[in-house]
């Protein structure tokens, strides 16, 4: 397991049941971001990373 994986299952755990929209998510990362500026690649990519999941052309190469 990941380290990351704790804050993941925290997540689950906590918010797994609740339904919000990628507008709301994208606001998050921002306001974390203004926070937290040393994490702006990680979350970058993240968002880039979501943003292209159904781009089948990305995965093929």
């Amino acid at each position: 397991m990941y380290f990351t994986d704790r804050g993941i299952e925290e997540l689950e755990a906590r918010r797994g049941a609740d339904e919000v929209s990628l507008a709301w998510v994208a606001e998050q990362l921002r306001t974390f971001v203004d926070l937290n500026p040393e994490f702006e690649v990680p979350v970058e990519r993240l968002a880039t990373w979501l943003a292209r999941l159904d781009d089948d052309d990305e995965f093929d190469e």
